[in-house]
This record gives C-alpha cells, sequence and structure tokens, in this order.
C-alpha cells in the first residue's frame, strides 16, 4: 500500500477506484491513509487520529461476500505480522459503492460459495451478537433469507445475473448489519486466514456450524428467528432447543451442498498450528462480542472439534 500510496501521489491522482474482491477494496479504501500521512505504520494505527479529508473513493466489488465496499473499517495484515488487523475509521467509507453483477460472472463456482459463505455468516453472527440494534438485525435476517435462495443457484450458474445481482445485495446487508459487531466464528476464521492462509469465507463456512453447536444450548431459541429467514419448515411450534437443531443442520447442509464441507485438516491446516490458532483467535476481537462469552480454551476447542 505505501507503493500505491507513491504512485497516487506522483500520478497526481484525485481519488481511488477499487475494484475486486474484500481484499482489493479493504486495500483501496486504506491506501487513502496512506496518501494522507506517508509515515503511517499500520502497526502503530491510531484511529482516534484525525482522517478527515481523505481522497474520494469508488469501491466495486466483483465478489458477493465481504461487503467491504459498504464497510467503515479494513482487514489488513500489518508487515511482519501473522495476525489480521481491523482498521476501523468511519472515514474509509466509500463515496459511491457499484454492485454490477456483470463484474462476478465469471466468478469460479469455489468462489462463489467460500465468498457467499461469508455473507451468510455475516448475516447470523451480527444478528445473533447481543448488542441492540433491531434495524440491523432485520437486515441481517432479510440478508440471509437472500443468500440461502440465490447462492445455490449462483453456484450452479455463474451466469444467473438475477442470483449474482441478489447476492451482492445480500453481501453488502450482511456488512451493513455486522457494524453491529460480529462473533467466535469471525475471530477463528480471520486465525485461519492468518495462520494457515486459508479463504476467509471458506474458514467461516468451516467453523460456522461448530460455533453455533457451541452457543445454542447457552443462549436456548437463539437460532429460530434465523431458521424462519432460511425457510426452515415447522420450526415456528418447534421448541427452543429443537428450533436451534434443525437450524444448524439446514445451515450444515446448505453449506455441504456448497461443497464446503467440515473438516480444517483437509483444507491443509495442521495439527501443530491449532494453539497458535487458538492464540491468535483469542486475540481477534470478533468473539468478544459472541452470543455468549468465550475463552482460549473454548477457541482450541472449537478448532479441534472442527479439524
Amino acid at each position: 500500500m505505501v507503493a500505491a500510496a507513491n504512485a497516487y501521489r506522483e500520478g497526481g491522482c484525485d481519488g481511488v477506484v477499487a475494484f475486486g474482491g474484500g481484499s482489493a477494496l479493504d486495500a483501496g479504501k486504506a491506501v487513502r491513509l496512506f496518501v494522507k500521512r506517508p509515515e503511517l505504520k499500520l502497526a502503530a494505527y491510531d484511529w482516534a487520529a484525525d482522517w478527515s479529508g481523505l481522497a474520494p473513493c469508488v469501491c466495486v466489488p466483483t465478489t458477493a461476500g465481504t461487503g467491504s465496499e459498504v464497510g467503515r473499517s479494513s482487514v489488513l495484515v500489518p508487515e511482519g505480522k501473522k495476525t489480521k488487523g481491523v482498521f476501523f475509521q468511519p472515514n474509509l467509507l466509500a463515496n459511491l459503492v457499484i454492485l454490477d453483477p456483470e463484474v462476478t460472472r465469471a466468478l469460479p463456482p469455489g468462489l462463489t460459495a467460500a465468498t457467499g459463505a461469508d455473507a451468510l455468516t455475516h448475516c447470523i453472527e451480527s444478528y445473533t451478537c447481543p448488542v441492540f440494534h433491531p434495524m440491523c438485525d432485520g437486515i441481517a435476517l432479510e440478508g440471509i433469507s437472500l443468500v440461502v435462495k440465490a447462492l445455490p443457484r449462483a453456484f450452479k450458474d455463474g451466469n444467473d445475473l438475477e442470483a449474482r445481482g441478489h447476492m451482492l445485495v445480500a453481501a453488502a446487508m450482511g456488512a451493513v448489519a455486522f457494524q453491529k459487531d460480529l462473533g467466535t466464528a469471525h475471530s477463528l476464521a480471520h486465525a485461519l486466514s492468518a495462520v494457515s492462509g486459508m479463504h476467509h469465507g471458506a474458514a467461516n463456512a468451516l467453523v460456522l456450524p461448530f460455533v453455533m453447536r457451541w452457543n445454542a444450548p447457552r443462549k436456548p431459541g437463539l437460532y429460530r428467528r434465523v431458521g424462519i429467514a432460511c425457510g426452515v419448515n415447522d420450526i415456528v411450534n418447534a421448541s427452543d432447543p429443537e428450533a436451534d437443531r434443525l437450524t444448524i443442520k439446514f445451515v450444515g447442509r446448505f453449506l455441504d451442498a456448497l461443497d464446503l464441507k467440515p473438516g480444517l485438516r483437509a483444507r491443509g491446516v495442521r495439527d501443530d498450528q491449532l494453539e497458535e490458532l487458538a492464540d491468535a483467535a483469542f486475540a481477534d476481537p470478533c468473539h468478544t462480542t459472541n452470543v455468549v462469552p468465550v475463552t482460549r480454551e473454548v477457541l482450541l476447542g472449537l478448532l479441534k472439534e472442527a479439524m
């Protein structure tokens, strides 16, 4: 990003167009921090400093997952670090967002599934986050409904522009909803990406059912409205534990059908990485807004289950 900021200044540029997936969008938004302050070191980033007057930014997502195009933060790995950092700054918000399904048409099925699973995880975790924000809750639930209907179609047929468009909207909705905050699945996924190099959306998909199963008995009925948004039959009159069980079963099968079957080991995660992964996940702030508190030992246990 330092090189990009230098190119911006040398070229006399007056704005940034961020085009690509979540990483490209995060980088495009954040490069403006370096344009404003060339001496900036991410490891010493001060979000409370005066960051007004950043260069204007246009975001064009080519994947439907992170929702970074509508976010006020960038997720980056500072130089020399193995842990992702969330660099929050309201001024990072893009000035213009263009959601064009045509630019997602060529996204391969595997990436379509993984990025879509990211959007689904955003919606589920933001809805269950205990922070009071009914508007975000409504957006999250409708985002879940859109993903459940559109993602299998986009996965099956990349030229289904209606499904592609609905997924772009769902991804943006998930990111709007998680301004409320996220949960444990994201702390685990951030660690898996930083330490093991796993795609963020795939990492979310592989840990989400395990996190849901851990949360559910500690907050019975937590996933009832998630299940309703998924269109799960007979859930309205089910007991709280049964509603949770049916919802988690649906989510697991939904991800399986997208070739996002459980098994971190099959994705290259090694047993000798588990301790480091647990440390990185516990250092990540997302789990602090999980619906119920977790410890490092809980995170380690979830990783072992997901192996």
